[in-house]
């Protein structure tokens, strides 16, 4: 069997698919749902069984036949501010799994993030440029540098990706922490505009950039590493290739368009028309907002993974018309 934590997550739901498609229908769904809503997730997804992610840990030392864990659970608001529940969760829970793999050999791929990363201006998989500005990032941080100091004396595989900005189906229930293209989306359909921020610290309006990758990609970069087992290591995970939030709304307003029977239109023609708008930088936000992300993939593709990922014009079209099909039926 394959244990998947987070299965009913936005990631996680999509690993779980992925797998099916390949044949694996033995996963054990790992996952808690006090927000109930995303049991819609799972409803076309095989699975052997559910756990809450608490019983997992009950019954983990009992468990057989396991060959893999992807450990997708975590919680990911970079505004949580309870920093004990945000260690207890992320990083002890990530530390049993952890423990329960190395004890019996079993492969073990789990979701870090860019966040370790905070206010560095390079993103490249090393101490000195990891730098947490929230206690999200540093929990991923924490468990990052265990990782790396047992590897040498691990004898099955441990692999950290580091996920950048994932976009993609089955991210709705996230709310204020799903991507911008769902709120640009959302914001499109329901006011017939796109809303941005405005330019700051040398940054014109809606060209802070991101590296923005599609959750198809990440799925299969972690099914690369469920069949590679010989490869260890933490990975940056993201395209290589940083694109501006104007790329983003230009996408979802001109496949909006398309799907209307109208024409796409440039940046300049969307801003004076109104469809894009920028909004003031938030006061808030100054001093504390990640303008630019951008991976170092080398050691990603050094370690055998060389598909291509796709760019914000490819996944964000093909995003939006996932979402405009299922408006449709809703």
């Amino acid at each position: 069997m394959i244990i998947v934590t987070g299965a009913a997550g936005f990631i996680g739901s999509n690993l779980v698919l992925a797998l099916n498609r390949r044949g694996e229908s033995e996963v054990v769904a790992v996952d808690n749902l006090s927000r109930a809503e995303k049991f819609h997730n799972l409803v076309d997804c095989e699975i052997a069984d559910y756990l809450d992610k608490e019983v997992l840990l009950e019954q983990l030392p009992s468990m057989q036949g396991v060959r893999a864990v992807f450990h997708q659970g975590a919680c990911s608001d970079t505004m949580e501010s309870d920093g004990r529940y945000m260690m207890e969760n992320n990083f002890r829970y990530s530390l049993a799994l952890l423990e329960f793999c190395a004890q019996r050999e079993i492969p073990f791929v789990y979701a870090s993030s860019a966040a370790v990363y905070g206010g560095s201006q390079r993103f490249v998989e090393q101490r000195e440029f990891e730098r947490p500005l929230n206690v999200y990032g540093y929990s991923k941080f924490l468990f990052d540098q265990v990782v790396r100091r047992r590897l040498p004396t691990l004898r099955s595989q441990v692999v950290g990706l580091r996920y950048f900005n994932v976009y993609g189906p089955r991210e709705a229930h996230k709310g204020r922490m799903a991507s911008v293209a769902l709120h640009n989306f959302n914001q499109y359909r329901s006011q017939g505009k796109v809303q941005l921020f405005g330019g700051w610290d040398g940054w014109e309006a809606g060209g802070q950039s991101r590296d923005f990758i599609h959750v198809d990609d990440v799925v299969q970069a972690n099914l690369h590493f469920l069949d590679t087992p010989g490869v260890s290591g933490i990975f940056n995970l993201g395209t290589g290739r940083a694109q501006p939030f104007n790329d983003i709304a230009v996408t979802v307003v001109n496949t909006l368009r398309a799907l209307d029977g109208e024409p796409g239109l440039p940046l300049d023609a969307l801003v004076a028309s109104g469809a894009i708008e920028y909004l003031p930088f938030p006061e808030a936000l100054k001093g504390k907002y990640q303008s630019y992300t951008q991976a170092e993939v080398t050691r990603l593709r050094e370690a055998g993974y060389q598909a291509p990922f796709a760019t914000v014009q490819q996944g964000v079209e093909s995003y939006v018309r996932w979402l405009a099909g299922r408006a449709m039926h809703d």
